[in-house]
């Protein structure tokens, strides 16, 4: 995984005031409004929008299972080292050409997800 946009590392940030446990590098509140807004958005493509809000809820500790692993948090939410390893499993998938195109979706909705989760990317999905 590459550094984010901004040259920091996650790991580097700080906990916003108040010390309130960040999910990946975002507040819990940023993160509950990104799905949110993806609900109210109708011009996503199924499967991608249905990575995105798989993502962004096992991301919240909402579901037990990563999207594209399947792995568990011992404790959610996961933290941002089990986060990236779900966007690297991610881009293995994608860089498969035999992976079929509604998984395809599937799974770039879960990268672009987590990337911004986790820092990686400033681009809201």
């Amino acid at each position: 995984m590459t550094a984010p946009e901004d040259g920091t590392t996650p790991e580097n940030r700080a906990e916003p005031a108040g010390g309130t446990t960040l999910i990946g590098v975002r507040s819990p509140s940023d993160v509950d409004l990104a799905l949110k807004y993806l609900t109210n958005r109708s011009y996503a493509p199924a499967q991608f929008a249905l990575g995105v809000a798989a993502a962004y809820r096992w991301a919240m500790g909402r579901a037990d299972q990563a999207p594209v692993t399947g792995t568990s948090a011992r404790r959610p939410p996961p933290d941002l080292r089990l986060l990236t390893a779900e966007v690297d499993a991610a881009v293995v998938q994608l860089d498969d050409p035999t992976t079929q195109g509604g998984v395809r979706d599937f799974t770039r909705g879960v990268h672009d997800a987590l990337t911004w989760v986790c820092g990686y990317s400033e681009t809201r999905v």
